[in-house]
């Protein structure tokens, strides 16, 4: 072969060696290539879903309004669980624990149920005040501080009001001291003027047995002697102006200490105030007379007991006899005995009194309860219109509700709620669930009045005390004794 030609294919060769290493060079790289593109595609496939996994593509974008402002040194789900942490320490005032956001927020739910639980109902209604059930810690601490606000005005107006109990006892007993005084000045008063009449009439009987001369000597030693008299008397009086004043000093400091030793009122004390007495007693007519007349609002069919005089009216207030007026006079008023003790007669000056009649004030009263009025056991049908209905009878005013005003409450028979009707019961008589709600609404009506009783010490009477303190225990078992 030719030296050309064997050159020329040997450079040929080596052009076609060369392309096809390098062919082999560009087809390795561009599989290494491929290969590296579909690992980025996979990684970039998975860190597309770990981001998905963390937020939406929306809740990025908007990553900022989101969590808020950025902790130095710390990412966007860390700050989030700093700002988590931060509300939980808020709710259970403690330091979280280094647990997951859903085991915190898990047991900050558990500690705020169990602290709703403790609260009673009446501040916090855990089925009705919130959506869902859910009961924000504001909302409750809201509610607490409201009822506490209302129970601190509660107190308030109960202090109130019994200051101006208060305040009103002592005015009365203050006018009862003084009327007593006053009656007592004047019954000393008209003492001295009856010993100074017989005194005069024995005096001028004397002078009328002596002599002018007698007589004239006689008037001018007695008009000396006056003069005299009247010159100690006012020597005495100025000795006991100054001594009285000392006394009232004293009386006033022990009156101070007395007010810190004295026990509290008697609240029922107005309840054994006698009404008036008997003037006139014909045991076998059984017929008294009163010292009560129509003056006085008295009107036939009242009744009144009978007590012994200079004895206190007893607790129970059970008297020795009951009495009805039929007979009225001016001032004097006649009534049949109704019911007497053998053993223990009516006599002259016994006192009498009725709970609810008065005649200078019109005594306001609450009747609850169930009654038995006859004493058989079995509770009456209607007793306490009956009672009520007898009290606006006899002059007194009956009310729904206790009040500062309130004189007396008759309270009887805890009301009977009965079991609550079922699903048959209810078809059978429509009614029977609002006979029994209505019974609910007696029981909660029953125990509000009576502790409004005891808060604002209003005399209690059951049916048996009542019916003794109005002179009716004896009536009360006779039929159409309370008619309306």
């Amino acid at each position: 072969m030719p030296p050309g030609k064997r050159q020329q294919s040997n450079t040929m060769l080596y052009t076609l060696v060369t392309f096809v290493a390098l062919f082999i060079i560009a087809t390795v790289l561009a599989v290494v290539a491929y290969l590296k593109a579909e690992t980025y595609r996979n990684e970039a496939t998975t860190l597309r879903n770990q981001r998905d996994d963390l937020a939406t593509s929306a809740e990025v974008r908007k990553i900022g309004a989101i969590v808020g402002a950025q902790q130095p040194r710390k990412s966007r789900l860390g700050t989030m669980v700093d700002y988590l942490d931060t509300v939980v320490t808020l709710i259970t005032g403690g330091v979280p624990e280094d647990t997951s956001a859903e085991v915190k927020v898990d047991t900050a739910d558990r500690q705020v149920q169990q602290v709703l639980e403790t609260l009673p109902q009446e501040y916090i209604n855990t089925a009705t005040d919130e959506p869902n059930n859910l009961i924000g810690l504001v909302r409750v601490i809201e509610k607490l501080n409201n009822n506490l606000e209302n129970l601190t005005n509660a107190e308030l107006a109960a202090q109130q009001q019994l200051n101006d109990l208060q305040k009103r006892f002592d005015d009365a007993m203050s006018i009862g001291l003084e009327k007593e005084q006053r009656l007592l000045a004047e019954k000393q008063e008209y003492q001295q003027l009856v010993d100074d009449i017989k005194k005069d009439y024995s005096d001028l009987k004397e002078l009328m047995k002596q002599t002018t001369e007698e007589q004239v000597q006689t008037i001018m030693a007695q008009l000396d002697e006056e003069r005299e008299n009247r010159r100690q008397i006012h020597q005495g009086l100025l000795k006991t102006q100054a001594e009285l004043t000392i006394a009232q000093n004293r009386m006033k400091k022990l009156q101070q200490e007395l007010h810190l030793l004295v026990p509290p009122p008697d609240t029922e004390a107005i309840a054994y105030k006698p009404d008036g007495k008997v003037i006139l007693v014909d045991n076998a007519a059984k017929i008294v007379h009163i010292n009560l007349g129509s003056n006085d609002r008295i009107y036939r069919g009242l009744t009144f007991s009978v007590y012994d005089k200079n004895i206190p009216i007893p607790k129970d207030g059970k008297g020795k006899a009951e009495v009805e007026v039929f007979n009225v006079a001016k001032n004097i008023s006649a009534a049949r005995i109704i019911r007497s003790d053998i053993k223990n007669p009516v006599i002259l000056d016994d006192i009498i009194a009725n709970l609810i009649w008065d005649s200078e004030r019109t005594n306001i009263f609450v009747v609850t309860g169930q009654f038995d009025l006859n004493a058989d056991g079995e509770t009456d049908y209607n007793a306490g219109e009956k009672i009520k209905a007898l009290v606006e009878k006899w002059g007194g005013t009956v009310e729904d509700n206790v009040s500062i005003d309130t004189d007396f409450l008759i309270l009887g028979q805890v009301p009977q709620v009965p079991r609550k009707p079922t699903f048959e019961e209810i078809e059978v008589d429509p009614m029977a669930m609002e006979k029994y709600e209505a019974s609910l609404q007696k029981l909660a009506h029953y125990k509000q009045v009576q502790t409004q009783a005891q808060t604002f010490s209003i005399p209690i009477f059951n049916t048996e005390r009542f019916l003794y303190f109005i002179g009716y225990k004896g009536q009360a078992k006779t039929p159409g004794a309370f008619e309306l």
